[in-house]
């Protein structure tokens, strides 16, 4: 089937269905409460269970856990509609955590989990990052002593999307502090629910993203059954974060590129109807000349994501590749989006604008999944 002018190269007739039912979900059931949702710090639980109604929570995770059984250009939809609706309520870490079950968990494990998950009823969350640990992982302090058929963990994590109304959280925790180097490390998955020693702690103020609520957690001698530990043994979850991180990365990506091709979008037709000098903003040449560089950047921008794409629907994306997406992706974004707000000139300052919630949403893109240094120095390591 020949691609539609300017559509993606991994694009199907299922993928076109499945847009334009997303899109129209979103448009229906998520934009009306967002700016609601933006005031209470979270989208309400009705949010994800209607979500998970129609397939968007997990539509890359088999059937037969759940899922919509499509392949992750089913999951780039969804990533690519909400980054170009603005809608940032956490879904995304839905997927992620799903994914780490997927690929690291037992048979048990997943026919527990990813159902609930892909129905909206359990939201998950991803504790890696504590305070005195960002993107240096094997700094991990957070401790999960075995003891019988359970574990302890005590330690908190910070900047939790999906704390507050995670009932799963997957959680790196350090198994062997005497271990030296990626082996002290490993995943654990709990069930919060009446969890004892588990609390959540406040939500954390961002200077974007609001609907999407972000916490601190405290873990005080939570017992978690030994039978919760993603993997055959302990000792792998650096190796478990490393894989998985790429399919983090890429969608990151990939909502970086959507997000910048919304922003010309927006603004183009901002500077058509703009007036200055008598004339509209368009007809200056300075401002043609930097949105001919922003939509130069973006097209490229897309090319690259989406070749990452077809490359990991293959399973040949490696995680090399991934980071550069991940940096170069979300690098060009911010510098788009800021081109726009100065071409908006004081509007694109107002909150009220598209274009300025834009740009408070995208400055943390360069910092999670690993902050845009530490991918420089992945990509520098395989020099």
């Amino acid at each position: 089937m020949a691609l539609a002018k300017g559509e993606s190269s991994w694009a199907t007739d299922e993928t076109r269905i499945f847009r334009k039912m997303v899109r129209q979900f979103i448009e229906r059931e998520l934009a009306p409460n967002h700016d609601r949702w933006a005031e209470q710090g979270h989208a309400d639980a009705a949010a994800w269970t209607k979500a998970g109604t129609v397939g968007l929570l997990l539509p890359d995770v088999p059937e037969e856990y759940g899922g919509g059984g499509g392949t992750f250009a089913h999951e780039a939809v969804v990533v690519e509609e909400l980054a170009c609706a603005g809608m940032h309520i956490g879904f995304n870490i839905q997927s992620i955590v799903a994914h780490y079950i997927l690929a690291c968990g037992s048979e048990e494990q997943r026919r527990r989990w990813l159902p609930q998950m892909a129905r909206g009823e359990l939201i998950g969350a991803i504790g890696m990052t504590e305070p005195d640990s960002g993107s240096d992982l094997q700094a991990i302090k957070t401790r999960a002593r075995r003891e019988g058929d359970h574990y302890m963990i005590d330690g908190s994590k910070t900047f939790i999307s999906n704390g507050s109304n995670a009932g799963l959280v997957c959680l790196a925790v350090r198994t062997d502090p005497d271990a030296v180097g990626p082996k002290a490390l490993s995943l654990l998955v709990l069930e919060t629910k009446n969890l004892a020693g588990y609390r959540v702690g406040r939500s954390l103020e961002k200077i974007g993203r609001h609907a999407q609520n972000t916490c601190e957690m405290f873990f005080d001698g939570v017992r978690v059954p030994v039978g919760n530990l993603l993997g055959p043994g302990e000792g792998r979850g650096l190796f478990q974060m490393m894989d998985q991180l790429r399919y983090e990365r890429l969608s990151i990506g990939l909502s970086a590129v959507a997000a910048a091709e919304r922003a010309v979008e927006i603004t183009t037709r901002y500077v058509k109807e703009r007036k200055a000098f008598g004339k509209p903003l368009l007809d200056l040449q300075n401002t043609r000349f930097k949105l001919a560089e922003c939509k130069t950047e973006a097209r490229i921008g897309r090319v690259f994501v989406d070749n990452c794409i077809q490359q990991f629907i293959a399973g040949r994306l490696d995680a090399v590749t991934a980071a550069m997406a991940k940096y170069w992706l979300t690098d060009t974004q911010f510098r788009i989006i800021d081109e726009c707000v100065q071409l908006h000139g004081g509007y694109g300052y107002m909150q009220e604008y598209e274009i300025a919630r834009m740009w408070a949403d995208s400055r943390v893109q360069r910092i999670y999944a690993g902050s845009n240094e530490i991918m420089k120095e992945v990509v520098g390591r395989s020099l």
